[in-house]
């Protein structure tokens, strides 16, 4: 099985890719309209503009490895969180038109409504990766043959709903840190108002859903209580947080981001200590019905297969992004190209 475990582990890093990456596309489109000016719209669209589709290819390689690495499992999720995932892919379709859209026509009503459907999408998009993230944590009803044989209304429980709150605000958060990163001038001193709040509002949800985790998810801390050195990764995790205003008060805005990126980081590995090696769980019957690393994942030959196209396309994929981000480094400036 440490095949299995190895390439649970690829999925798990290409999850942490998606959330650090697009995680910020997401939190800018939250914060959009909340930009007084056209032009500071701009300059957040622009921000985003040479990398948010490249963003999106970690979540193609979440969907795929589950596909190849752990076919019930993905056979699983994208049929009962079926409603839920085009509902996803709506947004993200959306959020594109948006994107590309917007500035081709200098009519206010024009503008101001693909900002409208830019921001909705973007919220729209982590509430339910949050949600469905919340689910997963939670459990879903499944039967015997792994089917989920819930209903749609079984995807809004309170908990699933509070984490899919928690993941606007972390993408907030992140997105608000970003775009500090990449601004200056007015629509820099203007972002800088908003960072206080969006880390306040992530750390209320965070300690929320950590609260109603510990006392009504009690499997989830079982992990830590057998290996109580790891509970210092949620105390890492606070602190990350808390360091970044410090590196805002000072002027090292990348660092802040660094430190956002590596909260989220340790926020990824609490899910995947608390779930392993659970994948799906079941609510019906934990121990028969569950969906594990164990009992879903494909054939050793598979595997080996997988971990060996893994081994290089990642590095081509990781290549391939840091070349982007340093190609497109530094403020944002407009010109007669930009969005």
């Amino acid at each position: 099985m440490i095949l299995a475990i190895l390439f649970y582990l690829v999925i798990a890093v290409a999850i942490l890719f998606y959330i650090a990456l697009d995680g910020f596309d997401l939190g800018v489109g939250a914060l959009h309209l909340f930009a007084r000016t056209d032009h500071q719209r701009r300059i957040h669209l622009n921000a985003i503009g040479p990398v948010w589709d490249g963003n999106e290819v970690w979540i193609v390689v979440v969907i795929g490895g589950l596909f190849a690495g752990f076919p019930e499992c993905y056979a699983t999720v994208l049929s009962g969180f079926y409603s839920l995932i085009m509902g996803l892919i709506a947004g993200l379709i959306f959020r594109a038109a948006a994107i590309e859209f917007r500035s081709k026509a200098e009519s206010y009503a024009w503008r101001q409504s693909w900002d409208i459907v830019f921001s909705i999408a973007s919220i729209l998009v982590a509430f339910i990766l949050g949600l469905i993230l919340g689910n997963l944590i939670q459990g879903i009803p499944l039967d015997k043959s792994h089917d989920f044989v819930g209903t749609y209304r079984d995807f809004f429980r309170p908990y699933s709903i509070l984490v899919g709150i928690t993941a606007v605000a972390l993408c907030a958060m992140h997105g608000a840190i970003y775009l500090v990163m990449k601004t200056e001038g007015e629509a820099h001193l203007a972002i800088r108002k908003w960072i206080i709040p969006s880390i306040v509002s992530f750390i209320v949800c965070y300690l929320a859903v950590s609260v109603y985790t510990i006392y009504a998810l009690p499997q989830m801390t079982l992990f830590f209580r057998t290996y109580p050195i790891f509970s210092v990764i949620p105390v890492l995790a606070v602190l990350a947080i808390f360091n970044i205003p410090r590196q805002i008060k000072k002027g090292y805005d990348g660092w802040a981001f660094i430190f956002s990126c590596l909260s989220i980081g340790l926020l990824v590995s609490l899910y995947a200590f608390g779930t392993f090696p659970t994948i799906v769980a079941s609510t019906l019957d934990p121990a028969e019905n569950s969906l594990t690393i164990y009992n879903s994942s494909s054939s050793p030959k598979t595997l080996g297969i997988l971990l060996t196209i893994v081994a290089i396309g990642i590095p081509l994929v990781l290549a391939y992004g840091c070349w982007v981000y340093r190609v497109f480094r530094g403020k944002v400036k407009l010109d007669k190209f930009s969005y």
